[in-house]
Order: C-alpha cells, then sequence, then structure tokens
C-alpha cells in the first residue's frame, strides 16, 4: 500500500456520510480496552451495516474512528505492515487522536494475513479499540479464541429475525392490531417464511431475482468459501450433503443413513469426511442441527439430531413448495429464533422431545431455572387430527417432564385450551415471533 491510498481510504470514511441503517436487535459491543469485539456472522447478514450502526450509536467525532473495508481490491493482499502504514497516515492527519483513543473498525478481517497478531499488537501498544467483522465461513467461531487468547468478545449476527424484517419494510403491527393490520402482517410473515431474511433479499421486490441471489449465496458463500477455506475435493459429496438436509429439514437426519445412500450408488467417502462437511455447515452458520432432549447430557450429545436452515431463503433456492412445506417453514423459523434467544441468554436452551413409543414434540426449552416450556408448531391447529396429534404429544410430555408450560404455535389461531387441569396456549406465529404474548 502506498501512502497516497492510505490517505484516500482515511478521508473518504471521514467525509463520506453513513448510509440509512436499519438497527438490529443485536446488543452494542462493549467497550473493553485490551479486547477486540469480533462480529461473526455469514456473508450479506448485514456484518458490516451493524459496524455502521454501531459507530452510529458512540456518538463520537467521527475522526476519532476509522472504518476500513478489507475487501477492497486495492489493498489486497494485505500485510500487517500496510495496516501499520495505514495507522501512522491516521495519526499524522489527526495527531490529536494520540492523547484519546481510536476507534478502529476492520471489516472482513480475514482478509489481513496474520491479522490475529497485529490485533493483539496493537492492542498491547496503542490506544485504541478495536472491533472486527469476519464471515464465519473464513473464520470458526470456536478457533476465535485460541487465536485471540482471550483477547476478544464474540457476536453473531445473522439475517433479519423477523421483528428486523418488518422494522425494514417499516412496519409493526402493535399489541392489538386492527383486522387491516393483521392482514399485511400475515402477508409479510408468508413473505419471510418463503424467502428468509437476508437484508439484501428483502429490498428485492421481484421474486425471481430473489431466487438468483439465493443460489448466488449457495455458490459463493457457502460451497465455495467452505470448499477453498477447507481445500475440499470431493465437491459432489458437499453438494449432495447440503441437499439431503434441505429436503429433509426440520426431520432427523442420519449420517450413516446418507453414508449407506451414497454407498449404494457406488460414491465412495469416509463416514468422518461426512460429519466434517456437517461441521463446517454448522459451523458457518448454514444449518442448525437440534438435539433431542435428555437429562443426560451423553445421550443428548450421542442424540439423532433434527436439522434446520439457519435461513428459510435456503430452503427455498432448492425446492419451490412454499404452501405445500408452510408447516414445515414455520417450524424453521421458530428454530431460528430459539436460536436466536439463545444467543441473547447462553443459558437458554432448546431440544426437541421424543419418548420411545415414537410421540414427538418439535421443541423443548430449558430455561435459567431448569423450568421447561414445551413447543409444538401446527400451521391450522382447528383441523381435528392436527388438533388431537398435537395435544396428545404435548400432554405426554408434560407428564414425562413435569411441565405445565405448553404452547401451540398457530399461523393465526389464537385461544386457550384446557384439559386434564393442564392449559394449552395458542398463539399465533407473528405475535410469538414479535414476543408480544410476554
Amino acid at each position: 500500500m502506498d501512502k497516497s491510498l492510505a490517505v484516500e481510504l482515511i478521508q473518504n470514511f471521514i467525509q463520506k456520510p453513513l448510509p440509512n441503517l436499519i438497527n438490529r436487535d443485536l446488543e452494542t459491543p462493549q467497550l473493553l480496552k485490551q479486547k477486540a469485539n469480533i462480529i461473526i456472522g455469514p456473508r450479506r447478514a448485514g456484518k458490516t451495516y451493524f459496524l455502521f450502526n454501531v459507530i452510529q450509536r458512540m456518538n463520537k467525532e467521527k475522526n476519532q474512528m476509522l472504518y476500513i473495508n478489507l475487501e477492497d481490491d486495492r489493498l489486497l493482499p494485505l500485510t500487517p505492515n500496510d495496516m501499520d502504514l495505514l495507522l501512522k497516515t491516521y495519526y499524522e492527519i489527526y495527531p490529536e487522536t494520540k492523547d484519546t483513543s481510536l476507534y478502529l473498525f476492520l471489516d472482513e478481517v480475514q482478509n489481513l494475513q496474520e491479522w490475529e497478531r497485529f490485533v493483539r499488537r496493537i492492542l498491547d501498544t496503542e490506544n485504541i479499540f478495536v472491533f472486527l467483522t469476519g464471515s464465519s465461513s473464513n473464520i470458526f467461531t470456536t478457533e476465535i479464541a485460541t487465536h485471540m487468547r482471550g483477547r476478544s468478545l464474540s457476536y453473531t449476527i445473522l439475517p433479519f429475525t423477523f421483528e428486523e424484517f418488518l422494522r425494514s419494510k417499516d412496519k409493526h403491527p402493535g399489541k392489538h392490531p386492527s383486522t387491516t393490520q393483521r392482514s399485511w402482517t400475515l402477508k409479510l410473515l408468508s413473505e419471510y417464511l418463503t424467502f428468509g431474511g437476508f437484508p439484501e433479499i428483502t429490498l428485492v421486490d421481484s421474486e425471481r431475482t430473489k431466487i438468483k441471489i439465493l443460489k448466488e449465496y449457495v455458490e459463493v458463500m457457502l460451497l465455495r468459501d467452505i470448499i477453498e477455506r477447507h481445500a475440499i475435493h470431493n465437491i459432489k459429496v458437499l453438494r449432495m450433503l447440503f441437499s439431503a438436509i434441505i429436503e429433509s429439514f426440520s426431520k432427523t437426519f442420519s449420517v450413516h443413513k446418507f453414508y449407506n445412500s451414497l454407498n449404494s450408488q457406488g460414491i465412495k467417502v469416509s463416514k468422518n469426511t461426512l460429519y466434517d462437511y456437517l461441521y463446517y455447515l454448522e459451523d458457518s452458520y448454514v444449518v442448525l442441527p437440534v438435539k433431542r432432549f435428555s437429562y443426560s447430557h451423553r445421550k443428548i450429545k450421542q442424540s439423532l439430531p433434527k436439522t434446520y436452515l439457519m435461513d428459510n431463503g435456503y430452503i427455498l433456492q432448492h425446492r419451490f413448495r412454499p404452501t405445500e412445506d408452510t408447516g414445515r417453514l414455520m417450524e424453521n423459523v421458530v428454530a431460528i429464533e430459539l436460536f436466536h434467544r439463545k444467543k441473547h441468554d447462553p443459558r437458554y436452551q432448546f431440544f426437541y422431545w421424543k419418548n420411545p413409543q415414537g410421540i414427538e414434540v418439535d421443541f423443548i426449552v430449558v430455561k435459567e431455572n431448569r423450568s421447561y416450556d414445551l413447543i409444538q408448531v401446527a400451521y391450522d391447529i382447528d383441523k381435528k387430527e392436527t388438533h388431537d396429534r398435537e395435544i396428545s404429544a404435548l400432554l405426554k410430555a408434560s407428564e414425562s417432564i413435569n411441565t405445565k408450560n405448553l404452547h401451540i404455535i398457530s399461523w393465526d389461531t389464537e385461544k386457550q385450551i384446557s384439559i386434564n387441569e393442564k392449559k394449552i396456549h395458542v398463539i399465533p406465529l407473528w405475535k410469538w415471533l414479535l414476543n408480544e404474548n410476554k
């Protein structure tokens, strides 16, 4: 990097206004010296705009801040020496910040060679608060603590929740919506179920364009990034695994059965390789496995997971059957929302419940005080067959784990069912997602 480029990058950020921003529900990173704040998440989930949001919330003089997009092709390949030149140039332009603090924002930090060493060094030697973003397909969340040696706090940003999705449309139904408000809420919920919550997708009107963008996301962000990072040679198997998970979303997924299926097709791959591929998809925030509930941690770990996708758009780009899949799409969104709630409170856990006879409840939520909530997801609870099946499973599970917190998440039905001295709360999906039931 030459000095003129460093000056240009610094001045561009200082002089250019921030774009219009949508507030995200992720907590604001803490300002702790000698600890870097790292924002991790899939590409296109809104990490850059969240950094801008942090800049806006901090309400500091802009010349106390420096934002650098490390994906700028003019910077690549980027070394710690280049970053040293950038900081030196910044202090030459704004020497007064030497006596205060600099707030440094590095976007897509994985593009900086040996970024961990550079960040640890400036935390030790400079009066700097550091904020970083990185794509989860390039920086594993499980590796951050090791790389940073306890010098970081990690935050995860994902595609929009339903509440953020409504915020992007400048909509909110409130606690007591009118008929009109309820109508457009359900219409927007249907859009969210179908196309997911990636910010770019919410701003596009054309359904064909939405699907095209989602397919590109899968090719570029998921498959290519994972393939390149892990030097995967058996690309066909990775694609087949991802397709199989999408086909069976919201159902249990057995690597062993998938392995046997590949063998029957004459495709040779080790079972350990398949487990590795599944782990890569999970740690990249693509796949969300949910384990079976047990009082034994060992049994939980060994249980067969139900698999969900971390955004409904992943499902759409592979299979376009939104009407047929509505109940399962609802369940997938509930799993994503439970994951968000767990991220806000690490003591919050969720599983699926299944007894030896095969009767199943979609989710069991375990809270801090060891209280249990049972949740079934059903599109139309007023259908007798669905009504009887869901209630029977809830009652059996409630007897097994001794809880009275029973819930059915429906499309738009709200009522209370009393049976066997127990009350089952039926709540519309939109209301549950917006937490209006609390």
